[in-house]
């Protein structure tokens, strides 16, 4: 992939089926319109939105927590639908595909809550209905605590062990895409009633320390196989994962300098791993505040930023990371709560990493700097041309590939995005658009009719040294 200053980027835009995303307040602001979720109708125009802006994908976050602040459900998250409400986007997904031809999907599975086949089953299925546009990201679970009740786990599963897992759990659902079946073994050939032939389809046996599985695969293989993979997880563990399965990695975004670290360490992974390092794609998160004027872009972020208070923050925090910042001494840093023996290291350890280095905030600062920001990346706020100025920026200082818009006041800010500022990188030559019948692994890796994980993709030598 063209590492090169001008090198096109890509675009996402991240969403959930709930009232707003990001972990921050915003539905009931007079320009939003999120709280139409339950309408088919408000996804249908979103994706048909993106799709004629140039957009690459449209990534659905998801999963079965919810924020837990003294042993139980916030507050405040079901007051304001801070992370609380929300629907299965998997069901949504054939609808969209039904009214777009080149926008690719994105949708969040955990590794942990059922088996690999009953995942790759549905994964096999949503990239036939796309036609070859589907993408997995994988996590090891979000709101772990809350999960865990839910589920009737006794105990949340150990941070490490997580991602131990999701190893295994990725070796095996990929076992089933690629070679359950052979490329010629469907064959649906009327005159002679063959429908498939025996002798291409196998048998697969995989016993792990957590999963096994003997037997066939009934879903013939769909244009990619196996979805594109998508991987979120930024601490020490999560990034030696991402560099060894992701082929698109979300970087967490702080400031432009530790995620330029963030993507160079990603890629030295990915080269130690056997990979090449350039056939990632890194990406992360931008909340843009866009207006025709600097003047209205800044009244529209002052807007939002006014909808935030301390107890939704914290409301956030302790749903991602177990912590409660408003049951801390304001003034100390959260080493207070490693010094109390507390939940660092289990849940949202990469949202607690960034608190604990030798400039540690203290427990006030963290609430105010994560004020508005909740789960966000970058930040930008101006003009059209302040924007893709500003884009171009944040490309060159971090290396990122492309960014995942994060929306405020939508739909209308993705209609101003698409309409006032995608034109701008088109002009650029920033924006490479997709063609009809293009898979999205074609369109992430820019080549052409590469539709298929590949033989250089570290699980393939595990696959063939593996009995079948």
């Amino acid at each position: 992939m063209n590492r090169s200053a001008d090198k096109a980027l890509h675009f996402g835009v991240f969403e959930v089926m709930g009232p707003q995303v990001g972990g921050t307040y915003s539905w009931a602001h007079p320009r939003s319109e999120s709280a139409n979720y339950l309408n088919t109708d408000y996804w249908i125009s979103i994706a048909q939105t993106l799709e004629r802006a140039g957009f690459d994908f449209l990534f659905f976050a998801g999963g079965y927590g919810y924020p837990i602040v003294d042993g139980d459900l916030s507050e405040v998250a079901v007051r304001h639908g801070i992370n609380f409400s929300g629907l299965d986007p998997d069901y949504l997904i054939p609808v969209l595909a039904q009214h777009t031809d080149t926008l690719g999907f994105v949708v969040t599975q955990s590794t942990g809550l059922d088996h690999p086949v009953q995942l790759a089953r549905r994964f096999s299925t949503l990239d036939h209905l796309t036609g070859g546009r589907i993408g997995w990201n994988i996590v090891t679970g979000a709101s772990q605590n809350a999960v865990a009740e839910v589920f009737g786990h006794e105990r949340m599963v150990p941070h490490d062990t997580r991602y131990e897992m999701a190893a295994e759990y990725v070796e095996l659902a990929a076992r089933y895409w690629e070679t359950a079946w052979d490329d010629d073994a469907l064959v649906v050939d009327r005159a002679s009633g063959v429908f498939a032939r025996r002798d291409g389809i196998h048998r697969i046996v995989y016993d792990g320390k957590h999963y096994r599985s003997r037997g066939y695969y009934g879903a013939p293989p769909s244009p990619q196989r196996t979805p594109v993979l998508f991987q979120a997880g930024t601490s020490p563990t999560g990034r030696a994962f991402a560099a060894e399965h992701a082929e698109c990695v979300f970087v967490q975004a702080t400031t432009p300098a530790r995620t330029a670290a963030a993507v160079t360490d990603i890629r030295r992974l990915a080269a130690e791993a056997g990979r090449d390092a350039d056939s990632i794609t890194t990406m992360a998160g931008l909340t843009v505040f866009l207006a025709e004027t600097e003047q209205r872009a800044v009244e529209l972020a002052a807007e939002f930023d006014a909808m935030q208070t301390d107890e939704i923050v914290a409301s956030l925090y302790a749903g991602n990371t177990g912590i409660d910042l408003l049951a801390l001494d304001p003034d100390r840093t959260l080493h207070q709560v490693l010094d109390a023996g507390g939940p660092v290291g289990q849940m949202g350890t990469s949202n607690i990493e960034r608190f604990l280095d030798d400039d540690a905030p203290t427990v006030r600062e963290i609430l105010d700097q994560l004020r508005g920001l909740g789960t966000r990346g970058f930040r930008i706020v101006g003009d059209p041309i302040q924007i893709a100025d500003a884009i171009e920026r944040l490309a060159a200082e971090t290396d990122l590939d492309g960014f995942l818009i994060e929306p405020v006041f939508e739909p209308v800010d993705l209609e101003d995005f698409g309409r006032l500022v995608m034109p701008i990188l088109r002009e650029r030559g920033r924006l490479r658009d997709g063609e009809a019948g293009c898979s999205l692994r074609a369109r992430i890796t820019e080549q052409p009719g590469h539709d298929r994980l590949g033989d250089a993709h570290p699980a393939l030598p595990a696959l063939v040294s593996m009995p079948v």
